[in-house]
């Protein structure tokens, strides 16, 4: 197809044309069905590459044309009939720099590293974290040893933690060992076990939550349990769980309840956000979490005595998810060797966890 043809069927899902320049070109035609919807919402429906924000930015900065006239109104109620063509430009991400950022290194050899993140460290640089990422301590650290598979923003990344989880991360520094970890991955043959503060306790005590995940329709930034068998973009996803210590069982409302629980996870699959998804589905987020959570109290802690003060003030000012990547295990991928590494939760979470053990 050239870019002066359209698209055959203008009903199906957009048409991308590489531009001489690289750009990619979009178009559409507007059937009935689609008329009245709201024109960036609906293009980042249709163009997956690409975020609503983007797509918004896109029309405001006259990249999209309505009838072949450029047109810059994002809110723009869709007609039938109406032709429109987006031409997106490629997004060139800045080349992370190293910078000299203390790390928490657990073991490290020629082929491979394993860091203790601390909470607020991005793992690689993205929008609105450019600088400060563990990817700038490594390439600081490493400097050109980094494995380029995962490209120049992500160098030696197979697997990632959120900003805010604290704990074990490994990173390659060989193409090869890369490679071979990511195989281990997405094989599952990777011990990782989490530790979790949240609200309430599951019952059972020990179970698996199986269900499948994908991005939000109402919020691309949060993850979603979603039907597997009927949601195209749905992705398997498993956590096993137990229940390590219940708090606060005599506050509690219902008889055999608890305030908040510590909960050992362990990811059969690692998808975006899974623990945090899969256990606030259960109705038990983790505590401190913003995106997924209820807020930092727990309902039953009512002022009057020196341990529920305390703990509501810790719960008050924990402004991160309570969750901690405590153990990794997995063959060296070069000699093959049985790795394991664990780490302890840090003092915030650990001053957090003595407070709750005090009701």
């Amino acid at each position: 197809m050239t870019q002066d043809e359209k698209p055959q069927n203008s009903t199906a899902a957009s048409d991308s044309i590489a531009s001489p320049d690289g750009d990619d070109i979009y178009r559409f035609i507007i059937d009935a069905d689609n008329a009245g919807g709201r024109l960036d919402k609906w293009l980042s429906d249709k163009i997956e590459a690409l975020t609503r924000t983007r797509i918004k930015a896109l029309i405001e900065g006259e990249a999209v044309t309505r009838n072949g006239e450029v047109f810059t109104d994002p809110s723009w109620k869709l007609r039938e009939g109406e032709e429109y063509t987006l031409q997106a430009p490629p997004v060139v991400d800045p080349i992370p720099e190293a910078e000299n950022i203390p790390l928490d290194i657990v073991f490290e050899d020629n082929d491979l590293i394993v860091v203790n993140k601390p909470a607020g460290m991005v793992v690689h640089p993205a929008a609105g974290n450019w600088s400060g990422t563990l990817v700038n301590a490594l390439i600081h650290h490493c400097g050109d040893s980094l494995s380029g598979i995962g490209g120049v923003a992500r160098p030696g990344i197979v697997h990632r933690i959120d900003k805010d989880t604290t704990g074990l991360v490994v990173i390659a520094k060989g193409d090869r060992a890369h490679q071979r970890l990511a195989k281990a991955f997405s094989k599952h043959n990777i011990e990782r076990v989490y530790e979790a503060i949240a609200v309430g306790a599951p019952r059972p005590g020990i179970g698996s939550i199986d269900a499948a995940l994908a991005r939000s329709t109402s919020d691309r930034t949060k993850m979603s349990v979603v039907n597997l068998e009927t949601h195209r973009k749905a992705r398997h996803a498993i956590t096993h769980y137990k229940i390590i210590e219940a708090f606060g069982r005599r506050r509690a409302k219902l008889k055999g309840d608890a305030l908040a629980s510590l909960i050992e996870c362990r990811l059969e699959t690692g998808r975006t956000h899974q623990i945090r998804v899969h256990l606030s589905s259960i109705g038990h987020p983790i505590v401190g979490d913003q995106v997924y959570g209820r807020g930092p109290g727990l309902s039953g802690l009512r002022p009057g005595d020196a341990a529920a003060d305390k703990a509501k003030s810790l719960l008050q000012n924990f402004r991160r998810q309570a969750l901690h990547a405590k153990s990794l295990g997995f063959k060296h991928p070069i000699t093959g060797e049985e790795m394991y590494f664990e780490r302890p939760a840090p003092e915030d979470f650990q001053a957090l966890l003595e407070a709750l053990r005090a009701l």
